[in-house]
């Protein structure tokens, strides 16, 4: 299905989504200034279309075991379709990649793993990263701190305004 056109209806209902994917229709619809059945209709043809692609609980990587975050840059021996594909079909396959993206630059791969210890990161380098066939380098950092860290992609909706408080 193509993409629709979206206004600001959409794009609102989108961010409050974004914010809560649990909320009710009756409470979202309240919130972008809708009837409940008009909203649910856009947003059944928000996730037919694809622009809403599925709906997940975030887990804290902490309280889930899984404190250490690396980031790996990978370079490959040659950058051909045939060893992007196998690399791309490896790492696809492993549940501690949480992303992985083809670059631009002095690496051909940015990988974001999360393991519980480094002892976990090290077996994921030596039993299954080195052994990937047309792996040529591996560069690792090992994140000390999340700074920052957000899921909702930034839409094109205004803010709402803090109400102002009434003079007595």
């Amino acid at each position: 299905m193509p993409l629709p056109k979206l206004d600001k209806t959409d794009w609102n209902i989108l961010a409050a989504l974004q914010e809560n994917g649990r909320i009710s229709n009756v409470d979202l619809a309240g919130k972008v200034h809708l009837s409940p059945s008009p909203c649910l209709a856009r947003v059944k043809t928000l996730e037919e279309s694809g622009v809403i692609n599925r709906y997940v609980a975030l887990l804290d990587p902490v309280a889930a075991g899984l404190s250490v975050s690396i980031f790996v840059q990978v370079t490959l021996d040659r950058q051909i379709e045939s060893a992007l594909t196998t690399f791309e079909e490896a790492v696809a396959g492993r549940p501690e990649v949480m992303e992985c993206y083809l670059m631009t630059g002095s690496s051909d791969y940015l990988l974001r793993v999360a393991v519980a210890d480094l002892e976990k990161f090290r077996t994921f380098v030596v039993d299954f990263l080195s052994r990937t066939p047309g792996v040529g380098n591996i560069q690792s950092s090992v994140a000390l701190k999340r700074v920052k860290y957000q899921t909702a992609l930034p839409l094109p909706v205004e803010k709402e305004k803090p109400s102002a408080r009434k003079r007595r």
